[in-house]
């Protein structure tokens, strides 16, 4: 029997109930997780202005802001992110993420998480 060939599947970047929330500024919205989206997932997130988060992760990401402006880094090697744009973050990337106002983007991840 064959198996069934993949399809699209679209995912609301909103921020419902389902949210969980970090510390009092950044929520997390989940979207495509390693059971559904295999190699990779992917979020929404909102951070309040002024909210700070560490980085590195132990996996690579991309962000795409979709409102708002973040400052993601460390240092010279900082970069600030506004509506439109997108971000690399590689895996282990030193540094923080701060929302420069309330922000809103999108995260995918690789490998899943």
């Amino acid at each position: 029997m064959a198996a069934t060939p993949p399809q699209a599947r679209r995912f609301s970047s909103q921020i419902g109930e389902d949210a969980v929330r970090l510390g009092d500024r950044i929520l997390i919205a989940p979207g495509l997780d390693a059971e559904a989206g295999g190699p990779m997932s992917a979020y929404t997130s909102f951070l309040g202005a002024g909210a700070r988060a560490d980085l590195p992760a132990p996996y690579a990401e991309v962000w795409v802001v979709l409102g708002g402006a973040l400052r993601v880094g460390a240092g010279s090697g900082a970069v600030t992110a506004r509506t439109g744009d997108y971000v690399h973050v590689p895996e282990q990337a030193p540094g923080t993420v701060e929302a420069l106002e309330d922000t809103t983007l999108v995260c995918v991840s690789v490998p899943a998480h």
